[in-house]
């Protein structure tokens, strides 16, 4: 076993050798010094566990000697040691982080206690901060579910990730989890005890999404009928996950760029800036470096964005977690509709591991669920599933043999495809042919998956 690390600091050296000499038979690892200034370099260069510190000595007194190692080592423990005693000294010593406060002359038996109970106090403290961190761990990890290669890559990511404060920028498909690998990082994080704040970015048209992130003042616009702090305010001192980034407005993007340069930004109609400390993590199923190419994006948002890229693989290249998958969220509705867990046929099985799940994890949760809910046996076979997926044909695949009147939504997808094309998919000129405003455009690109040839 380790020996525990002692430092003692006394302006009589005849007091500093006694203490060293008694506490190195009692099994301590022990440094002794007459110089308070010398014993601050010790501790900035040495871990030690306890500090025993005379509180009367000429270069620098106890307490500012207890405030400045606890500023090097905020975990260190600390005994105070005085001949003038009293409950004033005694109560600001305590008040300031010392453990115990013992008065000269003492008698040995007195400093072995107070010793002995503050190293086994900081043993529980040490073992406790152990504990939480491995539940933090186990817990902001369990939702990324598999044990292929590439997500236990992306665990290892993940945890180093989490360490940092740095900028994050999540890719991958729609359905892949993007949402939790962001919850994950700030689970990890030192932030994990304030917000997390989400905010999907096509879900709202630009004027109200500045709003949304920024907040604003009253009378700023028709509506603003009071101040309304932004999402970035809220999220002060934690963590912001802005999905889809990809289809911010220019305007947006240049306060982006300020909150990350300059960790301020001024709410829609004020004048006076908001100072915010916020980790971002931001997420987009796009090639945000193609969108900087083709001038949809910015490029100095984009390295901003991108200190610490993360890529989430899809479902159809991760096979072998698809049955971890399966039963997990078997477990999980069953569990949450009060059932015994049911079995699934081999067959089943089969159906789903072999399909291409263009939804990715998204599209097989929301699959299983259905067949939890339908499913009156104790099993999950072939009929619990749709027919798209025992066909292994992706919806928008499937023919049939009657011919169809084209829905509305078909047909409003081809003509934005078509529009786009004749644009060289550039896309504000394109919603100005269609009549809608950019931000409404990209929305409908993302719901139709359309892509540039």
């Amino acid at each position: 076993m380790e020996k525990a690390k002692i430092i003692v600091i006394d302006d009589e050296e005849s007091m500093c050798r006694f203490m060293q000499i008694m506490l190195q038979k009692e099994g301590y690892e022990v440094t002794s010094t007459v110089s308070s200034k010398e014993a601050l370099e010790e501790i900035k260069n040495k871990n030690y566990d306890l500090v025993i510190a005379d509180l009367m000595m000429p270069e620098m007194n106890g307490l500012e000697l207890l405030s400045r190692a606890k500023s090097i080592s905020p975990d260190i423990n600390f005994i105070v040691m005085t001949a003038y005693a009293s409950v004033d000294t005694a109560i600001e010593a305590l008040k300031k982080g010392a453990f115990d406060y013992i008065t000269k002359p003492f008698k040995v038996d007195e400093i072995k206690i107070a010793i002995k109970k503050s190293l086994e106090q900081k043993k529980i403290a040490e073992e406790n901060i152990n504990l939480k961190r491995q539940l933090k761990k186990e817990f902001g990890l369990h939702n990324l579910i598999g044990n292929s290669p590439e997500i236990i890559q992306l665990k290892k990511l993940v945890e180093r990730v989490a360490e940092t404060d740095s900028t994050v920028l999540i890719q991958g498909e729609s359905g892949t989890g993007k949402e939790l690998v962001a919850k994950a990082i700030h689970q990890l994080s030192h932030r994990v005890d304030q917000p997390f704040i989400t905010i999907n970015c096509a879900a709202l048209p630009e004027s109200l999404l500045e709003s949304e992130l920024f907040g604003h003042i009253k009378g700023s616009f028709t509506g603003a009928v009071r101040d309304k702090e932004g999402l970035f305010q809220v999220a002060d001192q934690g963590t912001f996950f802005m999905d889809e980034i990809g289809v911010t407005s220019p305007t947006i993007q240049v306060k982006l760029l300020r909150v990350l340069e300059e960790k301020q930004f001024t709410p829609v109609g004020s004048t006076k800036p908001v100072d915010v400390d916020v980790r971002l993590i931001a997420a987009t199923n796009t090639n945000l470096e193609e969108e900087v190419k083709l001038g949809n994006f910015r490029s100095d948002l984009y390295y901003r964005l991108n200190v610490i890229p993360i890529h989430i693989p899809p479902l159809r290249e991760r096979k072998g977690d698809t049955e971890i998958l399966i039963r997990y969220f078997i477990k999980k509705y069953c569990d949450k509709l009060g059932v015994l867990e049911k079995g699934i046929s081999s067959e089943a099985i089969s159906s789903l591991v072999s399909y291409p799940w263009p939804g990715n994890v998204r599209e097989l949760e929301n699959t299983l669920e259905r067949a939890v809910l339908l499913t009156s046996g104790e099993i999950i076979d072939l009929n619990s599933l749709t027919q798209n997926i025992v066909e292994n044909k992706p919806l928008g695949f499937i023919r049939s043999t009657q011919p169809e009147i084209p829905a509305l939504e078909s047909i409003e997808k081809a003509y934005i495809f078509w529009v786009l094309n004749q644009t060289g998919w550039q896309k504000t000129k394109a919603a100005q042919i269609l009549g809608i405003d950019a931000s409404t455009l990209y929305r409908k690109i993302e719901r139709y998956n359309l892509k540039e040839k």
